[in-house]
Parts: structure tokens; sequence; C-alpha cells
């Protein structure tokens, strides 16, 4: 087997495979960024003294403030989630281009 088969470049892909496989990885990180930055940021924008107080802080969601249960529950599951929707992107993709299991 020749080692040029399994050359992959994220910046610059080869074939539709790699390309439309390199565009589901921008996806879920964008997904992945906005989710955890991207709450960080609005905590930061909506915040009513220099405390860090705001109505995201205030809230109750099962108990816990709800920017706790977002950063220490949410995005673990988001994590979980983006991850099995890779996965089945990638085997519908593999079944799309017919690349199948990499053992035959």
């Amino acid at each position: 087997m020749s080692e040029d088969r399994y050359h992959i470049n994220i910046f610059k892909p080869n074939g539709e495979f790699q390309k439309t496989e390199v565009k589901y990885i921008w996806m879920i990180l964008i997904v992945w960024a906005l989710g955890t930055y991207g709450f960080q940021l609005l905590l930061r924008i909506v915040q009513r003294n220099p405390q860090g107080e705001s109505f995201l802080t205030d809230m109750q969601f099962l108990g816990f403030p709800f920017h706790y249960w977002f950063t220490g529950q949410f995005l673990i599951i988001m994590f979980i989630v983006l991850c099995i929707w890779f996965n089945i992107l990638i085997d519908g993709l593999e079944d799309r281009m017919g690349k199948g299991d990499i053992r035959s």
C-alpha cells in the first residue's frame, strides 16, 4: 500500500470524500466553539456588575445556577452529541462514496 493513500491535509483536502469530511469537521468545530466560547462571551456581555452577576447567573435550572449547569453539564452532553453526530455523518459519507470498512 502506498502512503499517499492515507495523506490528509485539513487545509487542502484532495478528492470529494476528503473535502466533505473536512467540511463536516469544520462544522462540528464551529458548533463546539459557539457553545463553549459563545456562552462565555454572552455571560460577559450581559453582566450587571464587575462580579459577573446577570440574569443568567440568577436563573436556576434543575436546582443549579443556569451558568453552572450549562458549562458543567450541558457542554459535556453537547460534546457527546457532536461526536455521535459526526460519526453518523461520516458513516453516511462512506456509504455514499463507497468507501466502506478500512479492513476490506
